[in-house]
Parts: C-alpha cells; sequence; structure tokens
C-alpha cells in the first residue's frame, strides 16, 4: 500500500470539501468551511497551502481566482486511515475492533443489520460495502 501523506483533523476537514466539490474556489472553500471552527480565511487560506505543499490537493488558477481538487481520492486515504487505526488500536484484528463496537456502544438495529448484510455479502462471495 502506497503510504499517503498525513493531514492534520483541520486539514481533514477542508479535504472533505474538496472531495465533495471539487474543482472549488478559494471563496467557496471559505463558505463551506464549518462555523463551528470560527477559522479566519487566513487560516483556511494557510490549510489549503499546506495540503497543496503535501500533494494531496492542486490547484488551478482561472483568472485572479484558484481553484482546488484532490489529487488524493476520499476512499484511498480512508482506506489508509482505517489501516492504521486497526493496527494501532487493535493489532489489525477486525474482529477484535467489532467485538469492542458490539459490547462498548449503542448500536442501533439498523446499523446492526447493515453490518450482518455486508458480513454476509462478503462471505458469499460478493463485493465489499
Amino acid at each position: 500500500m502506497e503510504k499517503l501523506p498525513q493531514i492534520s483533523e483541520a486539514e481533514y476537514e477542508i479535504m472533505k470539501i474538496i472531495w465533495a466539490d471539487s474543482p472549488i474556489s478559494t471563496n467557496e472553500v471559505c463558505e463551506k468551511a464549518p462555523k463551528s471552527h470560527n477559522w479566519s480565511n487566513k487560516t483556511i487560506h494557510t490549510l489549503l497551502s499546506r495540503l497543496v505543499a503535501k500533494h494531496v490537493i492542486s490547484y488551478e488558477q482561472k483568472g485572479r481566482m484558484y481553484y482546488y481538487y484532490p489529487i488524493i481520492s476520499q476512499k484511498k486515504y480512508l482506506s489508509q486511515e482505517n489501516h492504521h487505526f486497526l493496527n494501532r488500536f487493535y493489532n489489525g484484528e477486525a474482529s477484535t475492533l467489532l467485538s469492542s463496537l458490539l459490547s462498548g456502544s449503542e448500536i442501533s438495529d439498523t446499523d446492526l443489520q447493515k453490518m450482518y448484510h455486508m458480513i454476509d455479502s462478503k462471505l458469499n462471495g460478493g463485493e465489499k460495502s
């Protein structure tokens, strides 16, 4: 598995916006940034610059406006993060993670049914969900 750059939680918030709406202008990123963070436009510009430097996103200049787009897909990034999380906290054992989820938190019947169908599909040669 190719090692992708690490991104901070703040950078990840910006990435979610770019993955959802690329190509997206700097102004649009500023508008869509979660209001709960109270980030200034300068902070958002800094986060965008860091992501460009890490080769996670790139941009195209049209007139005076910059439009950002992802270089790394969300699916690929989440796959790496899931793998890292599983190895770090559960020694790479998905069954231990599942056991922890089932015993330590409230999981709705709907979520349990979805998990059951995903596992059943995987066991019967279906595609990953």
